[in-house]
């Protein structure tokens, strides 16, 4: 067995997935340990709703291996179920079902559910349970969606978006949340659009673009990668839009060797080789083109700064 799969709760190998002429996931392979928190990154299309969906039993693949729990998720799917969790987008209830019906419901059909008020309560549903899905907030729906696939005590659950639309309190509550399945030996397999959430949670990474693995290490891997000596990263935020032709501006000044990307209108990331000029060589370009800094850090590379190296796109909600 290779190396990092005999502990393995989730084996992806060469897995192809396509929809006619368009080949969605291409020769895909990764693993997930067991009792870990690992994130599966990629932009809209990339491949990752394909790969986590065959994982879970919903599509079988045209060619290559899933193995989840040790099962083929397709012909083991009535084993396997009772094990795993899924909380997916749109979450399924019927639209006039009451939150609180709707989980107790899934609890009953679990031979040894959780505590329906313990979820109840750590997830903010108790206000809202007498609400129809329909009319629950989007951060609402996500909070019973979440408690619907971890009702049933699940060994792995796969959650998609686990926090998309809540305030950032509750995204907190949902973190905490999240850690603690982890402690308690659940594998907790998510996709998320905030690479601050990855950042934050993930124990493993795996970035995927156009159906390829294209990287995969733990957070703090990823983002010293290429983090040698001498290379720095500087943010700058300003107060109003950089002028036309700013990122080209600012590399002319710094010299060869350095990158330059415009984050959006009011901040951009400077990358590469520096020394202890670097940072006045910034603010000196600040001041000759009449550019007032919010902030100016030196600081580690993050996540988002990997992500858009390595796909050339940002992470958006699609």
């Amino acid at each position: 067995m290779p190396d990092g799969e005999s502990d393995a709760a989730v084996v992806v190998r060469d897995l192809r997935m396509a929809y006619g002429e368009k080949v969605a996931v291409d020769a895909l392979s990764l693993s997930v340990r067991r009792a870990t928190i690992t994130a599966v990154l990629g932009p809209n299309g990339a491949g990752k709703t394909t790969t986590l969906e065959t994982c879970e039993g919903y599509r079988k693949p045209n060619a290559g291996s899933v193995r989840v729990l040790g099962m083929d998720p397709v012909a083991q799917r009535r084993d396997l179920l009772p094990r795993i969790g899924v909380m997916l987008q749109g979450q399924g209830a019927w639209s006039g079902v009451r939150a609180m019906e709707m989980l107790r419901h899934i609890a009953r059909l679990h031979a040894h559910p959780l505590s329906v008020d313990m979820l109840a309560d750590r997830l903010g549903l108790a206000e809202c349970g007498r609400t129809p899905y329909r009319r629950l907030s989007g951060g609402q729906q996500q909070r019973l969606g979440l408690a619907l696939a971890l009702v049933g005590r699940p060994e792995i659950v796969f959650v998609d978006e686990p926090t998309a639309g809540m305030d950032p309190a509750a995204r907190r509550t949902t973190w905490r949340l999240l850690e603690e399945l982890r402690g308690d030996g659940v594998t907790v397999v998510l996709t998320t659009h905030y690479l601050e959430e990855a950042e934050q949670l993930a124990d493993q990474v795996h970035i995927i673009d156009q159906g390829r693995l294209i990287a995969s290490g733990s957070p703090l891997e990823l983002t010293r990668a290429k983090a040698g000596q001498g290379q720095a990263t500087i943010r700058l935020v300003v107060t109003r839009p950089f002028p036309p032709g700013a990122p080209a501006s600012l590399r002319a000044a710094l010299g060869e060797g350095i990158e330059v990307v415009l984050l959006d209108e009011r901040s951009l990331r400077v990358s590469g080789p520096a020394d202890s000029t670097t940072l006045a060589k910034v603010s000196r370009w600040c001041e000759e083109n009449q550019v007032l800094p919010e902030s100016l850090a030196l600081g580690q590379r993050t996540l988002e700064d990997v992500f858009l190296d390595l796909t050339g796109r940002e992470l958006t909600r699609g």
